[in-house]
């Protein structure tokens, strides 16, 4: 199946900026929707080139390790799906909150953790972003609540959040991201209702990457609308694999829960180039032809490429610096992930709570006494 293009862009620039406008974007109960006009810097064109292309590439690494057993247990790759993840970034800012499900290692990065951290992470070492106990699927920084393991389980936690912030009075909002995987969790129209009633600051982003697991969304959801899925709640679906229509999109989003007027929920129509996990060979339910095709009418960093070159933005010289800086950083990060220390056994019980005197955990048996430290 062809991947939906619900915002055809068009195109004019100076060497400065360019401008995109969205000719359609679809609205579930909203009067109007994101700004037909997005303005690109220079600067802001070349960070989010820079940022998708270390994802994808830090990705690959993670696929050569894993195969390598290097990486072991679960491990759920974001490359194709980059523009979700920088786009959204790009339309809130680092003090609002976000939490995910379990393919995570994009956000891990955009929400400041860096890549040494994240590859240490996923070989299992001290000096991973969770000190090398939580593996691919539970990493965390400041206002990043981690990729969750149970399906779905996040959408409610990041209700949590934002009853927080909206109890704080502090003009944050959080981001709950879910896949169509999970969208017909009944925790998430429960989450919905609540939400709803209470005006939280939140908004709830299905990112649908049109499989979950090896299950189509045709075969999976009676509506494969998702925007419309919050019913009473404000919908807007958009191309996921545009970083622009993300990023407007997600400042749309932000402006209404800012102003009081509750979630908002955002579909965001993306695709996946692995499988659902490195366990899933990912052609066995789709064909090579489906990926191939979306790789060379969608990818979101050749997309974001040849507008930045073709509006003379940026040239090729200055990508392939890019490219090349970004290639070291991956390849020294993951000599770091290779050689760095396992935690020792002491370290089991450490880091419970984020700041607290040490205290002793009791271990498997009564005589076994581990201590933990913040």
């Amino acid at each position: 199946t062809l991947l939906p293009s619900p915002l055809l862009i068009m195109v004019a620039s100076s060497r400065s900026y360019a401008d995109f406008t969205p000719e359609k974007v679809d609205l579930h109960r909203l009067e109007e929707g994101p700004p037909l006009t997005a303005t690109l810097t220079r600067e802001e064109g070349l960070k989010y080139y820079r940022t998708m292309q270390t994802i994808r590439r830090m990705e690959l690494k993670a696929d050569q390790l894993y195969k390598q057993k290097i990486i072991r247990g679960f491990c759920h790759l974001y490359d194709g799906q980059e523009a979700c993840a920088v786009g959204i970034e790009g339309g809130i800012t680092l003090s609002d909150h976000l939490i995910t499900a379990y393919r995570a290692h994009g956000y891990t990065l955009t929400r400041g953790g860096t890549v040494r951290e994240i590859m240490a992470e996923l070989t299992g070492r001290r000096g991973g972003i969770a000190k090398g106990k939580g593996g691919s699927m539970h990493m965390y920084t400041k206002n990043f609540y981690g990729g969750n393991g149970i399906v779905g389980a996040q959408v409610p936690l990041g209700a949590g959040v934002a009853l927080a912030c909206k109890y704080l009075g502090n003009d944050q909002l959080c981001v709950s991201l879910y896949g169509d995987g999970a969208a017909n969790q009944g925790q998430i129209f429960e989450t919905y209702n609540m939400s709803s009633l209470w005006k939280l600051p939140i908004i709830f982003i299905c990112e649908n990457n049109q499989y979950g697991m090896g299950t189509s969304v045709e075969r999976s959801s009676a509506s494969t609308e998702y925007y419309k899925r919050g019913d009473y709640i404000p919908g807007l679906r958009v191309d996921g694999m545009d970083v622009l229509c993300v990023r407007e999109a997600t400042k749309f989003a932000a402006d209404h829960c800012r102003s009081g007027k509750g979630p908002i929920l955002m579909e965001l129509q993306t695709y996946r180039y692995h499988g659902h996990s490195m366990s899933d060979p990912g052609v066995s339910y789709r064909t090579r032809e489906e990926i191939q095709e979306v790789r060379s009418k969608s990818d979101p960093i050749s997309m974001l490429k040849d507008r930045m070159l073709s509006n003379n933005m940026a040239s090729i010289e200055e990508l392939k610096e890019i490219d090349i800086a970004v290639r070291k950083e991956i390849e020294d990060a993951a000599q770091f992930a290779t050689t760095d220390p396992e935690p020792p056994l002491d370290d089991l019980c450490s880091h419970i709570f984020a700041n607290d005197q040490p205290f002793e955990v009791r271990g498997a048996t009564p005589w076994t006494k581990l201590t933990s430290t913040s």
